[in-house]
């Protein structure tokens, strides 16, 4: 398995940077699908005669997992290289989707949980990392934009996701014609199978072509010296275990999960709840099944866009004030989704697709963030470790939604007042987030590495 090692991954004499992206790319949108899991997620609940709740924890596990490998598996990932991680991620996130179509076929819930959750969620966690470290290395003169490129193709995996799922849905159901039509657990299976054929095919091509960076490498015309200092920005270098004792590193991680949080609760209910939001008293909705597939592809363009958009910008305002843009703004926006969303179909998309950009920048921000905060070693294993917030947000999001919805009343039935409750928990979250992030200051000198080392821990690094 040598050919897999980071020593046959490094990059020659005058390789173009701008050719890793398109690998790290190749991985995310495939990975990305998680986002679209709403798409079916009402057949799975007719098909195993379960609750929204029960179908919820699916991704509530695949995100855990995703969370978990990422901070254990961080500094493997690191040591490893990018080719060895992506096809580890590969192998485990299509092998997921075997296991949950198995599961699907013989009507055995668990098995869904053990494949698309836990498998599944093992490859989720492993190909979420390893392009970041490695596109900030080809990137070190521009940490938010090489953050938003490595981590924009999640938020967009459902924008080719969504669709594809819906068009596959209704291949595979003879009944797909039928008024009130709903999947069946059969072409659900049939999808499953059919997405980790893709996925494999392309994620294989994404390990393949990814480079790293020769030793010494930088950027033509780069000079670190000459890098604006800002008070946020450090010189020095936090490890990965001092940096989980130091209050910069928590206040960080509420801020991503509060943020979090309330994105993952409009995204994981996202095709139902554009068609209960104008669902009429006699229990018809003027939201069709296509059209609400539609919506989910355009808040993955909001995830997709606001994690290169807003990370970019971090570069230029700073990644403390950018937070506080996703986590006020976004408690304003989510208030109005809440009282006013089902006024017009176009208040309600233009609001989920606003905030649900501000989720995806969540994410791609925090890399650069965490580099400010405690430079550059080790930093992807302090970015395993944030992501445990995103375990516990995906635990917390789609339950808190879930279970208000569950109480309301039954699916397929709901309206927008059901939906006010879980949105207005998710602004006083945000807030809480916004709290937490004002808080935030430069990291005690005491947790920094002995300045005579720090050259020799890039290097290591």
């Amino acid at each position: 398995m040598s050919w897999l090692s980071r020593d046959h991954t490094i990059a020659p004499p005058g390789f173009n940077r701008w050719l890793i992206p398109p690998a790290a790319l190749a991985v995310h949108l495939c990975i990305g699908q998680a986002y679209a899991t709403s798409v079916y997620k009402t057949a799975l609940t007719s098909h195993f005669d379960a609750s929204l709740t029960q179908i919820g924890i699916i991704f509530s596990i695949a995100i855990v997992m995703l969370g978990l490998s990422a901070a254990f598996l961080g500094t493997w990932v690191d040591r490893n290289g990018p080719r060895m991680a992506m096809f580890t991620s590969a192998l485990f996130w299509t092998s997921g989707f075997l296991v949950g179509a198995l599961g699907i076929f013989t009507n055995q819930l668990w098995l869904v949980y053990l494949g698309y959750g836990v498998i599944g969620g093992i490859g989720l966690g492993i190909g979420y990392i390893s392009p970041v470290s490695t596109l900030i290395k080809w990137f070190p003169d521009r940490p938010g934009l090489a953050t938003g490129m490595a981590i924009m193709g999640f938020g967009g995996g459902a924008l080719i996701a969504s669709p594809l799922s819906t068009q596959l849905l209704r291949m595979y159901d003879p009944n797909s014609g039928a008024e009130g039509w709903v999947a069946s657990g059969e072409s659900v299976g049939k999808l499953f199978l059919t997405l980790a054929a893709i996925y494999l095919v392309y994620m294989m091509f994404g390990a393949f072509t990814i480079k790293v960076p020769a030793e010494g490498w930088k950027p033509e015309g780069f000079d670190p010296s000459q890098l604006k200092s800002k008070k946020l920005i450090t010189s020095d270098n936090v490890s990965a275990s001092n940096a989980i004792k130091t209050r910069q590193f928590w206040l960080v991680w509420i801020a991503l999960f509060c943020n979090v949080t309330a994105g993952i609760g409009i995204l994981e209910q996202a095709s139902p709840m554009i068609q209960d939001f104008f669902r009429g008293a006699d229990g018809t909705t003027a939201v069709s099944v296509a059209v609400a597939g539609g919506f989910v592809g355009l808040l993955s363009i909001g995830n997709m866009g606001g994690r290169f958009l807003w990370s970019t910008a971090s570069d230029v305002i700073g990644r403390k004030r950018i937070y506080m843009v996703y986590l006020g703004v976004g408690a304003l926006l989510y208030v109005v989704l809440a009282l006013a969303g089902s006024s017009t179909t176009l208040l309600f998309v233009a609001m989920a697709v606003i905030i649900i950009s501000f989720y995806g920048g969540g994410f791609s921000t925090a890399p650069a963030y965490l580099r400010d905060l405690f430079g550059t070693f080790q930093v992807g294993a302090i970015h395993g470790r944030l992501l445990t917030a995103w375990s516990a947000a995906g635990i917390a999001g789609p339950l808190i939604v879930n279970a208000f919805l569950d109480a309301q009343g039954t699916p397929g039935e709901l309206t927008a007042s059901a939906y006010q409750p879980a949105l207005l928990t998710m602004v006083v979250l945000l807030v809480i987030g916004f709290i937490a992030n004002l808080l935030v200051k430069p990291v005690d000198s005491r947790f920094h590495e002995p300045a005579r080392e720090n050259k020799e821990l890039v290097k290591e690094a």
